[in-house]
């Protein structure tokens, strides 16, 4: 179905959807510029790229992909999106075309040993739940040129607009798409997360520890691709601490985990400087003995899910309390 309260364009069809009711999105505001860093590689070796300004956007976020009529253009589609905002009492972010966009402009989300695209950073190739040679894999993994983008904010509506349109290049198994548009819309609308997860208390995390050794924490958050704890994590942390101050001789390894979106180097790296912000946070804040907390970052070494499916990857992404 077409995302909420907007239009498709006429003659178009849908060849992959998604509906999440709670989710995170990275919406470019800039072109994109590779990172400082030259080693910094995706999950797929290539050179890592990111947009120079972007919001971190978390709702309910909805794609469409679909494909337009034959001989109707990435231009014409962007332009009507363009309109439609207006219409919506929206204002457009950003725009960008072809090489203008930054990164490879010739890749849609797959590919390996090259540069990221646009495509990748919206949506990376292990994400796209579509089969391999379905008409929805085709249309955002093949080869593409004349990319157009637009990013939009609808304030009536408490939403954002992601627009990418290319032209399909169309190889072995996606030649009936030669040739033709390819719009990806991602809507992101406001929502509250429904609190689901419940905070283990000091007595529980006692519990395990003594049990298996361990235990897994989900309270513990952090912003997107950083390293920076959010106000939420404050219950978590206070149970923490309490943990400590009822057993004088625990000591612990704070260890960060991810999934695999990003490079093995570049997760380790990441959950250790998270592993060393939580050791911080219980110091600095909960007045926690440090000599007592080795941070660690193990990156998404071990696993406790499958990477591919997203209740996998949230499961992976955790801070684990290791006794030694």
């Amino acid at each position: 179905r077409d995302p909420a309260f907007l239009n498709r364009y006429e003659g178009a069809f849908i060849v992959s959807f998604e509906d999440k009711a709670f989710d995170e999105f990275l919406l470019p505001l800039g072109p994109l510029q590779r990172d400082a860093d030259p080693k910094r590689r995706d999950a797929h070796n290539n050179n890592w790229f990111a947009p120079v300004e972007a919001l971190n956007l978390e709702g309910q976020v909805t794609r469409a992909v679909y494909v337009l009529p034959e001989n109707r253009t990435p231009l014409e589609l962007v332009r009507n999106y363009r309109d439609e905002v207006q219409a919506l009492g929206g204002q457009v972010l950003f725009e960008c075309k072809r090489a203008d966009c930054g990164a490879d402009p010739g890749r849609s989300s797959s590919g390996g040993g090259g540069d990221m695209s646009l495509a990748m950073v919206l949506r990376a190739q292990e994400q796209i739940p579509d089969a391999h040679f379905s008409t929805g894999h085709c249309a955002q993994t093949e080869r593409i040129k004349d990319q157009r983008y637009l990013t939009a904010e609808l304030p009536e509506q408490a939403a954002h607009l992601s627009v990418l349109a290319y032209s399909l290049q169309g190889g072995t198994y996606c030649k009936a798409l030669a040739g033709r548009t390819i719009a990806v819309v991602d809507l992101v609308q406001a929502r509250s997360r429904e609190q689901k997860m419940v905070t283990v208390d000091a007595p529980e995390m006692a519990r395990s520890i003594e049990a298996s050794g361990s235990v897994a924490l989900y309270g513990i958050l952090f912003d997107f691709d950083q390293a920076t704890l959010r106000p939420e994590s404050a219950t978590a942390l206070k149970e923490v601490a309490a943990l400590l101050a009822s057993q004088p001789d625990l000591r612990l390894l704070v260890v960060g985990h991810t999934d695999t979106a990003g490079s093995f180097d570049y997760n380790r790296a990441l959950s250790e400087r998270r592993a060393k912000a939580v050791v911080a946070a219980l110091v600095g804040d909960y007045s926690s003995d440090k000599a007592r907390l080795f941070p660690v970052g193990v990156g998404f070494a071990a696993p406790v899910a499958s990477n591919a499916t997203e209740d996998g990857r949230a499961l992976n992404r955790r801070v684990e309390l290791v006794q030694y």
